[in-house]
């Protein structure tokens, strides 16, 4: 089954319209006035530097089979080189094994051994040397020797058969490897070979002294005519690392506006020639992608380039993307639209034009979705999206909706919120039935009929994303979204010495309900009776999920404190009729005249359908005329 994420491996697949980088790229390395080049590519993490390599890959490969003036690419990844082996051999040594390969083909059956494949002997043997010495130092500082079985493996090159030439002094190293080096390139077994193509990634996630090595193995071992280098990293993460290196006279760390004249700074412009910047995403670049990117997973490649084809035109033509319909006859991709209209506003912004920021939010999306629906949370698909947006890019106003929810306030400060946001809300104001809390203790804040509510402009913004929250119990995954966000729901208006008596009143498990035992509610004192009746009756108005138990554990307090029964019943009054479960309402003792009221309250108020309530509520009153 697939899982419907999406991978962050690097892809092929231009959903991105790095079209126009790519050919940039290829132009300047096949360009004969360049000879040779080192050409950057610049970007953040995650704006798609490896996605451009590929691309370049792609153009490139075609020309290899069957011309004249074959293109032949080496891609390599500092990143993951051994940390035993020194950065120049590994890079070196990648370079000499792709050209013994390419001098392999061209080679015909039987021939004798050439010249160019002596001179390749004798460079992977100086190779092979400086490895030795690679291992030798490391070995040494864990005071053990390498064996000479280690040593002679990596000195010993083999190069089709016949050794390389015995009187070359092994000791010279690479001082004069790029002499030779040379040599092997303009062989004549070499000449139909046009370019050799090194593409280097990852430069920027590597420690400092692999940053200079590398660089450092490009200009003074491989520069030679035919070879040309693509390094992708982000400049200023690069030019940290030269710093270490080579670091600004006096001290400064190269910030002001000389830093192009900064040691770092022109060593990296005395190699890498030219930089071709990679641009971040524009808000239609954003729409369009998290449209391909949906529309990759229902549908396969060759079904998807039409959609990619017209992105391009598109944006070239600086188009809608509602046109994007048109590329594929009878194509439904309304709902793909939709998504990336209503996600678009606020991801081009917080997400800063990212792709794999883009991408790490839809997966965690798709995780939230899935987690959500195993546990019984049903909720649709954009609402979710929504709550995500909140959760993730949102942090501050988050947690003020998550303070709503601890404090009971959910609900009416969401239908004040939604008023505020423009959209139409149906919920009646909940403060019109709140009960008086005349001569008791202080209730928790709750937004007042008519009161303006001054909220954040994120949370405002956030609110008018569609679609609208009018009467969507958010609760549950709000708790869901607490817990994986490890923030814990504390009512600061419930004293400490109440709370374990609350989450025992609420708990779903009948036996947690019991736990809360008679004595402990008689013990309470009248004042944190009424506390404790306030946060349950909210809690039964705010949280469907709750309302069962807290309408029971609201009348199990109110029995055992006449005086607040008044109060009690008017609590319950505030619970949106239409939400009702029927477990409620046969919850309430019928005989008892401020419950009754209640019941008949609730009747009075009931819908049409679900006709079950109105049943229910016949029922209850009914067995309490009988009693």
């Amino acid at each position: 089954m697939s899982s419907g994420l999406w991978s962050d491996e690097p892809t092929r697949l231009d959903l991105l319209s790095f079209d126009a980088v790519a050919e940039t790229v290829v132009w300047a390395v096949l360009d004969d006035a360049l000879d040779p080049v080192t050409v950057g590519v610049s970007g953040a993490w995650g704006s798609g530097k490896t996605t451009v390599l590929r691309l370049v890959e792609d153009r490139l490969a075609p020309q290899a089979p069957g011309g004249d003036t074959n293109v032949l690419v080496i891609s390599t990844d500092p990143w993951r080189y051994d940390p035993g082996v020194g950065v120049k051999e590994t890079l070196i040594g990648e370079v000499l094994s792709a050209v013994a390969a390419e001098l392999a083909k061209a080679e015909k059956p039987g021939q004798v051994r050439s010249r160019a494949r002596a001179v390749l002997a004798t460079l992977r043997k100086r190779v092979d040397w400086a490895k030795a010495l690679q291992v030798a130092a490391k070995t040494s500082l864990t005071l053990q020797l390498p064996s000479v079985d280690d040593l002679t493996s990596l000195i010993n090159t083999d190069s089709g058969g016949q050794e390389a030439d015995a009187a070359e002094p092994l000791s010279r190293g690479l001082e004069e490897f790029r002499g030779e080096f040379r040599t092997l390139m303009e062989s004549p077994e070499l000449t139909h070979l046009r370019r050799v193509v090194v593409l280097v990634d990852d430069l920027d996630r590597c420690l400092p002294e692999t940053v200079v090595d590398t660089l450092e193995t490009i200009r003074l071992f491989l520069a030679v005519p035919k070879m040309a280098f693509v390094v992708a990293a982000d400049e200023r993460r690069v030019a940290d690392a030269l710093r270490v290196r080579f670091p600004t006279p006096g001290g400064g760390l190269g910030t002001g506006e000389a830093d192009a004249e900064e040691p770092a700074s022109l060593y990296l412009h005395k190699i890498v020639q030219t930089t071709v910047p990679l641009p971040t995403l524009s808000r239609f670049d954003t729409e369009a992608f998290l449209v391909l990117l949906q529309l990759s997973q229902r549908l396969p490649a060759d079904e998807l380039a039409p959609y990619i084809a017209q992105c391009v035109q598109l944006r070239r033509t600086t188009g809608v993307l509602d046109d994007l319909a048109d590329a594929v006859v009878g194509g439904d991709i309304s709902t793909e639209l939709a998504f990336a209209s209503r996600m678009t506003p606020i991801l081009y912004e917080k997400l800063q034009g990212s792709p794999r920021r883009i991408k790490r939010f839809l997966n965690d999306l798709r995780v939230r979705q899935s987690v959500a629906a195993h546990r019984g949370i049903a909720l649709e698909a954009d609402i979710v999206a929504k709550l995500m947006v909140l959760e993730k890019l949102l942090d501050h106003s988050f947690a003020t909706i998550l303070e709503w929810l601890a404090r009971g306030e959910l609900r009416a400060r969401m239908t004040k919120l939604e008023a505020a946001a423009g959209r139409p809300t149906t919920q009646a104001p909940v403060s019109e039935e709140a009960p008086s809390t005349e001569g008791g203790p202080d209730p928790a804040p709750e937004p007042a009929e008519g009161e303006p509510l001054a909220f954040e402009d994120d949370l405002l913004r956030w609110a008018k994303l569609p679609p609208g929250l009018d009467g969507v119990d958010l609760a549950p995954y709000l708790y869901l979204a607490a817990a994986f966000s490890g923030k814990q729901l504390l009512d600061a208006g419930l004293p400490g010495r109440l709370r374990d008596i609350a989450a025992g009143l609420l708990s779903t498990v009948r036996f947690d309900q019991h736990r809360v035992t008679d004595a402990d509610i008689t013990a309470l004192g009248e004042d944190d009776a009424l506390r404790l009746v306030e946060y349950l009756g909210r809690a039964a108005r705010d949280r469907p999920t709750e309302q069962n138990p807290a309408v029971r554990g609201l009348v199990r307090i109110a029995t055992a404190y006449p005086a607040i029964t008044d109060q009690s019943a008017r609590l319950l009054q505030s619970i949106p009729t239409a939400e009702l479960e029927p477990a409620t309402i046969l919850a309430l003792p019928a005989d008892k005249p401020d419950f009754r009221r209640v019941l008949e309250h609730w009747k009075g108020h009931a819908p049409a359908s679900p006709a079950r309530i109105r049943a229910t509520l016949e029922i209850a009153l009914n067995t309490g005329t009988r009693r």
